[in-house]
Formats: C-alpha cells, sequence, structure tokens
C-alpha cells in the first residue's frame, strides 16, 4: 500500500495547466512546499509529483503539483538502486 502526501485529483488541471488541490489535502503540510518531490492522487491512483507553488485563494491555499512522467513503481525501483549502490 502506498501513502499519499496529497490527496488530488489527477486530471484536475486549471487555468495554469497543474493539477490543483487545496493544502488542507496533504496528509503533512509541512511536506508540501515548492520544489518538493511528493506523492499525489489517492491511494487507488498515485503518481509522484513537483509541488510548484502554493496560491492563497479566497477558497483557501491551492497547491499547483507538475505530475512526473512513468508510474509510481519506476521511481521505486530508481531509489532502491539508489540506495543499494550507496551501501
Amino acid at each position: 500500500m502506498i501513502t499519499v502526501d496529497i490527496t488530488c485529483d489527477l486530471m484536475d488541471e486549471d487555468e495554469t495547466g497543474y493539477v490543483w488541490t487545496f493544502l488542507h489535502e496533504a496528509r503533512d503540510p509541512g511536506l508540501i512546499e515548492p520544489g518538493a518531490i511528493v506523492v499525489a492522487g489517492d491511494e487507488d491512483a498515485p503518481a509522484v509529483a513537483e509541488v510548484i507553488d502554493i496560491v492563497e485563494k479566497p477558497a483557501g491555499r491551492i497547491v499547483h503539483l507538475r505530475v512526473l512522467p512513468g508510474v509510481i513503481e519506476d521511481y521505486v525501483a530508481l531509489i532502491t538502486r539508489a540506495a543499494n549502490s550507496a551501501s
């Protein structure tokens, strides 16, 4: 099971062209800052994403995410290889 850092609909883009969600949807809002790489989406459809920015809006703080290419398992394999080569 994959733990999602911030819940969102990966198909929900706004006028910026980025996926958006509210900051309060984050499991730990302290992890969500511009430049951070996070797991976004939901347990059924997680993806790796970069936090682009956080914008103050009347409805709350909006997080813009750039979904990175590939499936999450590709990133797990990359991290595993990197960790094993560092040992």
